[in-house]
């Protein structure tokens, strides 16, 4: 199944090559990348190929992968786990248009940009196509951060009034993955810091009223920690 939701987003990413570019050259306000020989063209067309069919598929390939491990939940986390898949390809969905509309632009502006008059600045196709399908993507993984913790909360993993009261480590966590991701200026560090810890705060708040542990998952912590 997996192989062929590859295969249909490869067809079609394949089909609309030049839409795909155009998008991506979108952010760059009018400039256009250049290629260094006559054979990248075609190979880097080829590349961005695969990196829109794995971005296309990612929402239905997290969601398979959510759903394959599902039965080696108990019961009681099926339960909990199964209304949670639904938010998977809507949170990645969600975080990749932030990044494509909000991060994307300010960061390409601000990286060819930045000391613009002692460079003869040059952008290599292959190079900014990687970069932007690597940002889109980490983007879209990060915003499942809510999942994560509801599911979290949920199993009695954690409470909501710990999460708020180790919200600096969240910080500081927050900081270290944005550091991470393929964009390394801190103009982007801090657009993207910013919709995570919102992300964070709003996972702390559906924690408090969707993500209590049931009765069952309740009893079961009770008889843990009584032993």
């Amino acid at each position: 199944m997996s192989a062929l939701v590859l295969a249909v987003a490869g067809g079609l990413a394949g089909w609309q090559n030049h839409f795909v570019l155009e998008t991506l050259n979108r952010p760059l306000d009018g400039r256009e990348p250049i290629t260094l020989s006559p054979t990248e063209p075609f190979l880097t067309t080829l590349t961005l190929t695969l990196y829109a069919a794995i971005l296309l598929s990612l929402p239905v390939l997290l969601y398979q992968i959510y759903a394959f491990v599902l039965p080696a939940f108990s019961p009681t986390e099926r339960r909990v786990a199964f209304p949670l898949l639904i938010m998977i390809p809507f949170l990645f969905i969600g975080g990749v248009v932030f990044c494509y509309y909000i991060i994307l632009p300010p960061a390409i502006t601000f990286l060819l940009g930045f000391n613009s008059d002692e460079f003869n600045t040059q952008l290599r196709a292959k190079d900014y196509y990687g970069f932007a399908a690597l940002t889109l993507m980490s983007m879209g993984l990060l915003f499942q951060v809510p999942i994560g913790v509801l599911a979290a909360t949920k199993l009695g993993v954690t409470t909501p009034e710990k999460l708020a009261k180790n919200r600096r480590y969240a910080i500081l966590a927050i900081a270290v993955v944005a550091a991470l991701l393929p964009t390394l200026d801190p103009v982007t560090m801090i657009l993207e810091m910013v919709p995570l810890y919102i992300l964070f705060e709003l996972s702390i708040v559906l924690a408090r009223l969707f993500g209590r542990p049931s009765e069952e998952v309740a009893e079961r912590i009770a008889s843990a920690e009584g032993t």
